[in-house]
């Protein structure tokens, strides 16, 4: 139920959700070109099995580049899942989910700019 609200939903923080899996001619998914896809588009929701994966990042951006999306992408992923829910069953409690991720969301983005005026954003721990 809580994923048909991302049918039509086509970009998450800023990633293409990919929504279908190739197919060969003979019907069977083709895995070759779904790992492809999947290096572009982090973001898989598969309608039929009520499921959605998220491939994270792996390693700072100005080392590794862009494999994956962030935390906060799945965050912004979950909010748009309880507003349309919300849409649904309108409710105080969706109200307050939708708050509090919408502050999880700031608190993430003040520390992003804390990193960065510290010369630290995209440097690895290690």
């Amino acid at each position: 139920m809580a994923l048909v609200t991302l049918k039509g939903v086509e970009e998450i923080g800023g990633f293409k959700v990919l929504q279908e899996r190739p197919l060969l001619p003979s019907g069977e998914v083709d895995w070759d070109k779904f790992d492809e896809l999947r290096k572009t588009s982090p973001i898989y929701v598969d309608h039929d099995v009520n499921m959605i994966s998220f491939r994270i990042q792996d390693g700072p951006i100005k080392e590794y580049g862009v494999n994956g999306c962030q935390v906060d992408t799945v965050i912004e992923a979950a909010k748009i899942i309880i507003e349309g829910l919300n849409n649904k069953f309108p409710c105080r409690e969706n109200a307050m989910v939708i708050t509090k991720l919408d502050e999880a969301l700031l608190w993430s983005m003040k520390r992003k700019l804390d990193r960065e005026s510290r010369g630290v954003e995209g440097k690895s721990l290690a």
